[in-house]
């Protein structure tokens, strides 16, 4: 990450990493920029006016200022244990600021389903830059992940540390508790395929097999708001567009296997270009990266 980059961003996290007595400060930058997402305000259609929220009491009913508010934990019904802002402070763990390295493990021996959210630890300046170059250097000859402790949004968070771009990527991890039993969704007993349909669908894998590149990926609903934005801006009429076509009915599934493995299914895709070419002729959607605009009510 640049200098100047990392200076104009604010630190979600400040404080210690610590291995053993080795102990130096860091900072923790989130790794996932949303900026980008398109936003939309709630607007009184009849006024234009955008729409604030207000805290109503919700006995009497009346409006309350947010800096007048405490925390509550609920007892019973209507009935609330009130936890002030002193007390909160009171409550504190060491990995509110400091991430002790606990143990150190193979990547592989993480489950994927526990992996959450990505952050950058860096260290904070100068002082003890040394020491956090040591542990980096230490976890990448080893190609161990150190597992940790910190609190993040007041909540102890287990998180795996691993070197990454001359810095550290921090992932915190989701909890045993936290993970449904797929038992609930998931049926174990699937039928055993035929053995012929298994070796076309293995085939298919086989010509789509190809290397990630998250480069390659869009949200194609965000670049379908942003179009919608650009020709609402140039006043065009919109109309409700039609429901998709649905795909070939096939009557079984060896013969949608068979035609898959054909290349049938490429005619959809043939469609898919015409109508992105017919969308580059109207002129391009508003850039995905520099508009600060996101599909998510405020």
């Amino acid at each position: 990450m640049a200098k100047s980059r990392t200076k104009a961003l604010k630190p979600t996290w400040e404080g210690h990493l610590k291995l053993s007595l080795v102990t130096c400060p860091v900072v923790l930058y989130t790794a996932i920029e949303r900026t980008a997402d398109v936003h939309f305000n709630l607007i009184n259609p009849k006024t234009g006016n955008r729409i604030r929220m207000q805290t109503v009491d919700a006995g009497t009913g009346r409006a309350v200022e947010r800096g007048d508010l405490v925390r509550g934990f609920a007892v019973a019904k209507n009935r609330y244990l009130l936890v002030d802002k002193d007390e909160l402070e009171a409550v504190k763990l060491e990995s509110t600021r400091v991430i002790d390295i606990e143990s150190f493990v193979a990547a592989r021996d993480i489950d994927r389903i526990y992996w959450d959210e990505p952050y950058y630890l860096a260290p904070a300046g100068k002082t003890g830059i040394e020491a956090f170059a040591v542990i980096r250097a230490a976890m990448a000859e080893l190609d161990q992940v150190a597992l940790g402790r910190l609190v993040l949004h007041q909540r102890e968070r287990l998180c795996a540390l691993e070197p990454r771009d001359g810095g550290i990527l921090l992932t915190t991890l989701r909890s045993y508790d936290e993970i449904r039993d797929s038992g609930a969704v998931l049926d174990r007993h699937l039928p055993k395929p035929d053995r012929q349909m298994l070796e076309i669908a293995e085939k298919i894998v086989e010509q789509q097999k190809a290397k990630f590149d998250p480069t390659t990926f869009e949200d194609r609903y965000e670049d379908a708001l942003r179009d919608l934005i650009a020709r609402k801006k140039k006043g065009e009429e919109l109309v409700t567009s039609a429901e998709p076509e649905e795909g070939d009915k096939v009557v079984d599934l060896m013969e949608a296997l068979s035609r898959s493995l054909r290349g049938d299914g490429s005619i959809r895709r043939d469609k898919a270009e015409r109508f992105a070419a017919t969308r580059h002729r109207a002129g391009p959607a508003p850039r995905r990266r520099k508009r600060r605009t996101s599909a998510r009510a405020a």
